[in-house]
C-alpha cells in the first residue's frame, strides 16, 4: 500500500522533472514554440517576406552608429550656461555620475562654434559644416537618456535592450520580424571598419535567442565583400548548378534525420544564401558604376573620408536591393574623448561628416529616404565639466561619461522634417523635457517598420523575450510626420 503523502511527493516531483525536460528538449531540440513572426512547429526558419504587424512607413533602417559616445554639448545641443560659467566648480554637485572622479574638473566650455541652420533653425556646431546643411530632412532628439555609464554595458542596451551579452540586437529582431526582401542578400548587413572591430565586437550584431540566420552579416568595403564568396577555380555554369543540386540533395537527407535541430537548417540556409550571392553580392558592392561625381560626395578617393564614404555608398546600393538593415561601425570609440576634446572630436567629424551627408542627400535625390530611416547616435552621452589629463590647466582636457543625456537623429520614411525633440537643463546634464528612453526609441524605429514592440516576441526559457524586455513604451508619437 502507498500511503498518500508518499503518493504526493512521487507526483510532486514527477511534474517537475516534466516540466523542466520539456524546457530542456525545447532549446535542445529547437522545437517552435507560440512566436508573433515565427514559423509552424518543426519548420526550420527562413527570412522570406513576413507580414508587419501594420502598414509600416519604412521598410529599411541605416544605422549609422557612433561608438564611444559623442558629446551633445559640443554637437548639437549649445550651452551658453557652460560658456559664462566656464572654470567654475561643480563636481561636488554630480560625484555619483562620475564614472572617473580622480580627474573631475570644472565646468568646460564647448571648444566650437554654434550656429542655426536651415528652415528649421536647428543648432548644429562649426565641426559638422556637412550635416549642417541637411538639417531640414532630420528629427534631432536632445533628450534621449540610457543606464549605465560603462562602455560595454551601454552598448548592450542600445543594441539589444538589455544590459548584458547574450540577447538578439536591433537589427536581428528586424530580420526575425519582417524577413528579407531579397533571398538572393542578407536581411541584417554590417559594414564594420578596416581599421578595427567596435568595441563589443560580433556581440553588436548578434542573433541571440533568435534563429541563427537573423544575425548579421559582415561585407567587407575593400578587397573581397565576403570571404571565399567565389570558386577558386574556373567551372561552367552547368557545372555549378549540378554541384548545388547536388550538395542540397545530401543536405536534406542530412537534415530528415535530425528534424529538431535549428542550428543545422540555419547552416544550410546560410551556404544555400551564400550561393545566391556570388552574383548578387559582387554586383551590389560594385562602386565603379557609380558616377564621379556620386564617388566625390561621399569623399571617397580622399584620406580621411574614403573608407566611411564607401561604408555609405554601400549601404544605399544595398537598401535599393532589398536589404532590410544595414549597420555602420567606426574602429574603436573615436567618439570617446576623455582628452583632447576639441581635436578628438574634429577628427572623428572630419571622417564622418561628409559622407553621412552624402547618404542623406543621395538618398533624398533618388526618392529612397520616403522608404528608407537613416539612425545616427552613440551608446551614451558626456558631462559639462572637463576630464583632466594630470596637467594643472584644462587645455588638453576632455569630458567623462554621461548617462543621463544624449542626442541621436534620425531621418526619413514616417518621421518629421527639421524638428527638434526635447531639451537637456542648463548645462546638458540630464534630459530633462520630452525624454526618450532607449525601450521607447526601440519602440519607435520597430512602430515606424510596422512592428508592435509588445508584440515581437519568442519564447526563450518559459519567457516571452522581446526587444524592449518587460517594459510596454509608449511610441514617441511626436517624432512621427
Amino acid at each position: 500500500m502507498i500511503s498518500r503523502r508518499r503518493f504526493l511527493q512521487h507526483t510532486g516531483g514527477a511534474l517537475g522533472q516534466a516540466s523542466l525536460l520539456s524546457l530542456i528538449g525545447r532549446d535542445l531540440y529547437g522545437a517552435k514554440t507560440a512566436v508573433s513572426q515565427g514559423t509552424a512547429p518543426g519548420e526550420v526558419f527562413n527570412l522570406k517576406p513576413r507580414r508587419p504587424h501594420f502598414e509600416p512607413k519604412a521598410k529599411a533602417v541605416i544605422h549609422l552608429f557612433m561608438n564611444g559616445g559623442p558629446s551633445q554639448m559640443d554637437l548639437f545641443d549649445p550651452k551658453p550656461e557652460l560658456t559664462r560659467n566656464h572654470g567654475k566648480s561643480y563636481f561636488s554637485k554630480i560625484a555619483g555620475e562620475v564614472e572617473n572622479p580622480q580627474a573631475a574638473g570644472a565646468l568646460l566650455k564647448s571648444p566650437f562654434k554654434f550656429a542655426q541652420h536651415g528652415q528649421s533653425g536647428m543648432w548644429v556646431s562649426e565641426a559638422m559644416p556637412y550635416f549642417a546643411q541637411c538639417v531640414d530632412e532630420v528629427v534631432m532628439i536632445r533628450s534621449m537618456f540610457t543606464t549605465s555609464i560603462t562602455h560595454e554595458p551601454a552598448l548592450f542596451n542600445v543594441q539589444s535592450g538589455r544590459l548584458f551579452p547574450g540577447h538578439p540586437t536591433l537589427g536581428a529582431w528586424v530580420s526575425y520580424g519582417l524577413g528579407s526582401e531579397n533571398q538572393n542578400l542578407p536581411s541584417y548587413v554590417v559594414l564594420d571598419d578596416p581599421k578595427g572591430p567596435p568595441i563589443n565586437r560580433n556581440q553588436n550584431w548578434q542573433s541571440g535567442y533568435l534563429p541563427p540566420v537573423c544575425q548579421g552579416t559582415r561585407f567587407r568595403s575593400t578587397g573581397a565583400p565576403v570571404l571565399d564568396l567565389h570558386p577558386g577555380r574556373d567551372v561552367t555554369g552547368q557545372m555549378v548548378n549540378l554541384e548545388r543540386d547536388l550538395v542540397g540533395a545530401l543536405d536534406r537527407i542530412h537534415q530528415g534525420h535530425r528534424p529538431h535541430q535549428p542550428r543545422l537548417g540555419a547552416r544550410i540556409a546560410n551556404y544555400e544564401l551564400a550561393a545566391r550571392m556570388q552574383i548578387e553580392a559582387s554586383e551590389a558592392l560594385d562602386l565603379s558604376v557609380e558616377s564621379s561625381s556620386t564617388k566625390a560626395m561621399y569623399g571617397i578617393g580622399e584620406d580621411k573620408t574614403d573608407s566611411y564614404g564607401r561604408r555609405c555608398l554601400i549601404a544605399r546600393r544595398l537598401v535599393e536591393r532589398g536589404v532590410r538593415f544595414v549597420q555602420l561601425f567606426i574602429d574603436g570609440q573615436i567618439w570617446d574623448n576623455h582628452t583632447g576634446l576639441k581635436s578628438g572630436l574634429r577628427g572623428a567629424c572630419d571622417r564622418t561628416d561628409k559622407p553621412t551627408a552624402a547618404l542623406l542627400t543621395d538618398l533624398r535625390q533618388r526618392g529612397l529616404l520616403d522608404e528608407v530611416l537613416v539612425v545616427w547616435g552613440g551608446e551614451m552621452g558626456r558631462l559639462p565639466i572637463a576630464q583632466l589629463d594630470g596637467k594643472k590647466d584644462d587645455s588638453n582636457s576632455g569630458r567623462d561619461h554621461n548617462k543621463n543625456a544624449m542626442v541621436t537623429w534620425m531621418a526619413g520614411a514616417g518621421l518629421k522634417r527639421g524638428y527638434t525633440h526635447g531639451s537637456t537643463d542648463e548645462i546638458g546634464l540630464k534630459a530633462v523635457e520630452k525624454t526618450v528612453s532607449v525601450p521607447e526609441w526601440h519602440a519607435t524605429l520597430l512602430h515606424l517598420l510596422g512592428l508592435d514592440s509588445t508584440q515581437l516576441s519568442v519564447q526563450q526559457n518559459g519567457l516571452d523575450e522581446r526587444l524592449v524586455g518587460i517594459h510596454e513604451p509608449d511610441v514617441v508619437s511626436d517624432l512621427l510626420a
